[in-house]
């Protein structure tokens, strides 16, 4: 007899019980968001059966969507204020996945995306799941977003072989930045946390991000 195949609701809901509570994600908001974005929306059709399994998948430029546990273990690792009003930076828009479940738990969030297609793509996706309070831009994510810092959060989703610079000036006094830094196919995954005027770092675990292409990156031709 064969077994029914699970809805992609049923789906969801397994990827947040097997891989996310019992992998130690424990914020409650978190969970919530991850229970109510529908990721299946943010890849290709061709990959929905794919869409709830612990993995990247591709969205093309070259580009991924991080797997759902490291979705919601940089969002937990960023703390964001619990009554909801913080304002996170996210360097690296891809799919617009990490931006919807931010979406959830801030007031605002600013993504930077440097490819064009990417971005046109997902602010259609976004307005068509009713989130209104993601603003996109494309440029280099290196930079950052000085008009609408400080932040009481900021994320990045491509890893470059330092922390850049601009980010950490646009980091609000208490507020976290989590980012991955390090060689191109092995980074550590740092978080940082401003108090005054030091930075105090720590060492989160072990990843490998799509690396950030420009100016406090590596050149758009090292990607090839």
């Amino acid at each position: 007899m064969f077994s029914k195949k699970p809805s992609l609701a049923e789906a969801r809901a397994d990827m947040v019980n097997k891989q996310l509570i019992d992998r130690h994600i424990t914020d409650a908001r978190v969970l919530e968001a991850m229970r109510e974005i529908p990721r299946h929306l943010f890849v290709d059709r061709t990959l929905w059966d794919s869409a709830y399994k612990d993995r990247p998948l591709p969205i093309g430029f070259g580009q991924t969507i991080s797997q759902p546990y490291i979705v919601a273990f940089m969002t937990q690792a960023l703390q964001l204020p619990v009554d909801g009003q913080g304002v996170v930076l996210e360097i690296g828009t891809g799919s617009g996945y990490q931006a919807a479940i931010l979406s959830r738990l801030a007031a605002q969030v600013y993504s930077i995306e440097r490819v064009r297609a990417l971005a046109d793509r997902t602010q259609l996706l976004l307005k068509r799941l009713g989130i209104e309070n993601v603003k996109i831009k494309v440029g280099d994510g290196g930079y950052g977003w000085p008009e609408y810092a400080p932040y009481d959060a900021i994320v990045t989703t491509a890893a470059a072989p330092e922390l850049p610079a601009p980010l950490k000036v646009q980091l609000k006094d208490g507020g976290r930045l989590v980012a991955p830094v390090g060689p191109r196919g092995q980074q550590d995954l740092l978080r940082l946390q401003r108090q005054g005027d030091r930075l105090n770092q720590e060492k989160l675990a072990p990843v490998a991000f799509v690396p950030l292409i420009g100016e406090h990156g590596w050149e758009e031709d090292e990607d090839q």
